[in-house]
Parts: structure tokens; sequence; C-alpha cells
């Protein structure tokens, strides 16, 4: 009996998916571009915080939260609004529940650049604190992004970087390798324009080897991000676990969304 050869998976070009991603979940309205949100909400992370949950990603992380239609159908999810649309919204939820942190989740929120820097412009009179939760990949590939980021004081930027390095990367994300190259890349461009930032590594896949590898690799871009590495760990909602099991994925470390420490909400 002849030995079955099983096509390998092609990978996809990451940069190449955010681009193509802004077409179903960003529009043009009298000059300024709305982006997809499906709702909006207040969250327990960071001591408190109000967040806006977009649509649309440049990865499919087989571990990704969100729902199939938010991930697969893009196009077909939630409504349009304009970054000052997003940034009233957020602020005035900010003040019903006295919290001054912001966010854009659920979705990648550097896709629709004019859309996420008209967000931060409508923020700019406000007493407010807005995290950037971003893989990092557009940032990394394009250099004025960080430089455009630096305008804004009141911003801290968390670059989720997706496993401990290259081969993580691929098994995780199903993207090409240089993905997560573009991802300590984003570290680098906003350390060199001092936008306030840190890693966040998914280290439930990962050995111990290689997130120490990875701990010297972001110390060689700039050695004050060690102390501030967020090890961020797996969270097995009912999704997730549905999709790491049919990716095949194994983890090391993982929570049930009801028994996350208190110490890393």
């Amino acid at each position: 009996m002849k030995e079955r050869r099983t096509k390998p998976l092609e990978l996809y070009d990451p940069i190449a998916r955010h681009f193509a991603m802004e077409d179903p979940v960003t529009k043009d309205a009298s000059g300024n571009q709305e982006r997809r949100y499906w709702r909006f909400r207040f969250d327990r992370w960071y001591g408190g915080i109000v967040t806006a949950d977009s649509v649309g990603c440049g990865l499919l992380c087989r571990f990704c939260w969100v729902s199939d239609s938010v991930m697969s159908k893009p196009g077909q999810v939630g409504r349009f609004y304009s970054g000052k649309r997003v940034a009233n919204i957020l602020v005035n939820m900010a003040r019903k529940k006295s919290l001054q942190q912001l966010r854009v989740s659920g979705g990648e929120p550097t896709i629709g650049r004019k859309h996420l820097i008209d967000l931060l412009e409508n923020l700019s009179s406000q007493n407010v604190i807005f995290i950037l939760e971003t893989n990092g990949l557009l940032i990394g590939y394009d250099k004025t992004y960080a430089k455009e980021l630096s305008k804004y004081s009141y911003i801290h930027v968390r670059v989720a970087l997706k496993g401990s390095n290259e081969e993580d990367f691929v098994r995780l994300t199903g993207a090409r390798p240089e993905g997560f190259q573009y991802q300590l890349k984003a570290l680098e461009n906003l350390v060199k324009n001092n936008v306030p930032c840190h890693p966040a590594v998914m280290i439930s896949f990962s050995s111990k080897e290689n997130l120490l590898e990875l701990t010297q690799r972001i110390s060689e871009i700039d050695s004050s991000l060690i102390k501030k590495i967020e090890m961020e760990e797996l969270i097995l909602y009912p999704k997730v676990l549905n999709r790491i099991r049919k990716h095949g994925l194994r983890y090391y470390y993982a929570y049930m969304p009801r028994k996350v420490p208190k110490e890393l909400v």
C-alpha cells in the first residue's frame, strides 16, 4: 500500500491579511474613516476598564476567544462608528463608573489607522489612559505608525506576542513566521519613539527554554522591557476550548474563567 502524503497547510501572509481586512471593517464617511464595533462594555482587567470591541483582525489565532461570526464574517457583524463617536461612548461609560482607563479589544485596533488616530484625537482633551492592545504587526511593518502614536501622551501600548518564537507563532496563528519578527520590531519602533509599552507573551504553549530565549531577544531591544513582560496565560472559555481542540494544540498552563487569580486581573 502506498503511503498517503498529506499536502502541507499553506501559511498566510499576516501583513497582507491585515491590509485586506480594512475593506470589510472600515469605510470612508464624509472624509472620516469609520470602523465596525460589535459592543461596548465594562471589564475587570487592569483593575477596571471600559472596552470597545471592534471587528476584524489580520491573524487567525487558534486560541482566540471571539465568536466564529466575528472571526470569519467580520463584514457582517456589528455596525460602523466614527472615532469621535467611539471616544464619546467610552468616556461617558468611564464617567459612570469613575474609571480612567479605556481600550479597544475584540479585534486588531491598528487596522483602520485613520480611524484609530481620529479616536485618539477625540480623547486628547479627556483625562484618560488609553491602552492600545495590539498584535503589533502593522507597527512593526511601518515605523511611521509608532511615530504617529508618540503624539499622544495618554497612550500605553500592550504588544501581545503570539508565543515565544517564530515556531510558536506559526503553530498558534497559521501565519508565516516573519510575523513574529514584526511583533518584536513593533517593540523596537515604539521604544525608539518613546511610546510607553510592554510585551505580553502568551506563555501557555511555550517551553521554559523558549521563554528564556525570548527574554534575551527582548533585552536586546531594550533591557528595561524585561521587568515589564506580562506573562499571559490561556483562559479556557468554551470557544477557546473548542478551537484548541480542533487544532490539536496542547498547553502547559491555563485557567478556567472564574478562577483567574486576582493578581492577574
